[in-house]
């Protein structure tokens, strides 16, 4: 199953995520459960709680298809103490949000090493920022997103994802989430169907398919391997649209949240129907 989805607004509490969700048609969604460019967020009412998980079971939403965002602000490698622990504990709060809310994903960027530390020990302390979280916390798994790889940010490349895994104890509660603008950025080649399945077979020898729980769906105004972060909508970018074809056959890729980060958000409900479309499934004859 594939299940579809957009990166929507949880203004006036997360089960209004739910709702503007099923207004564009999708069976997955993202958000944030807090706001992401404050360290500190209201903590979660019981009042809350309540009106997500009804809303979700109202409209059919189990925890895998629900893909939340960590804050921005959010560096589990920094190379100094005071900052490493200020975003620990903002990661641990978000990791307990989730679990208040029923959500058994966290989706994260790993973190940046300022040019303090080097590569391989800032991959070190991002795992270990995950180990201190997973051991404080219950059946939330912190999902490692791909990064374009802009200034000093690590998880541009897929051995650092493997690194990261490599180095968490429980290894039943990490996994990744790809984003196709920041592969492509990255220098991950996806203009065709035969690169895009190149890329993915390097995903799957390097990382591994049984550690994917997510994918952000997005066409890139930045050029390849530019290692700048700058999304755009389906076909309207440098990948094209043969990737995101690839992408909905590809029958590793199955029962995870697949959102869209796309810059129209008018037209989500199309992008979401046409992704649907692709599916081998929803092929004429089958």
């Amino acid at each position: 199953m594939k299940y579809v989805g957009a990166h929507v607004s949880a203004a006036g509490g997360a089960d209004q995520a739910v709702h503007r969700a099923v207004e564009i048609g999708a069976n997955a969604f993202a958000l944030f459960t807090k706001n992401q460019r404050q360290w500190q967020g209201k903590p979660l009412t019981e009042q809350a709680i309540k009106a997500f998980k009804d809303a979700c079971r109202q409209h059919g939403f189990k925890p895998e298809q629900i893909l939340p965002h960590d804050s921005y602000l959010i560096n589990l490698g920094h190379p100094e103490a005071e900052g490493l622990q200020k975003s620990r504990n903002a990661f641990l709060d978000e990791m307990q949000r989730c679990e208040q809310l029923g959500l058994t994903l966290l989706n994260f960027h790993p973190g940046s090493h300022l040019n303090k530390i080097s590569e391989g020990d800032c991959l070190k302390r991002i795992a270990e920022s995950v180990n201190e979280a997973l051991a404080q916390t219950m059946g939330v798994t912190a999902v490692i997103e791909n990064t374009a790889g802009q200034g000093t940010n690590l998880g541009w490349r897929f051995e650092h994802l493997a690194e990261i895994i490599q180095h968490v104890d429980d290894k039943s509660r990490v996994g990744v989430c790809i984003d196709t603008c920041h592969a492509f950025a990255a220098g991950y080649d996806l203009r065709s169907r035969e690169a895009t399945q190149a890329t993915l077979d390097e995903l799957g020898s390097v990382v591994g398919f049984e550690y994917l729980r997510g994918m952000h769906l997005n066409d890139a105004k930045s050029g390849f391997a530019s290692r700048v972060d700058r999304h755009h909508s389906l076909g309207k970018g440098n990948i094209g649209l043969p990737a995101f074809i690839t992408i909905m056959q590809e029958p590793r890729i199955s029962g995870i949240p697949m959102i869209l980060e796309t810059v129209e958000p008018e037209i989500w409900d199309e992008e979401i129907r046409w992704l649907r479309a692709q599916a081998l499934d929803a092929a004429p004859g089958k």
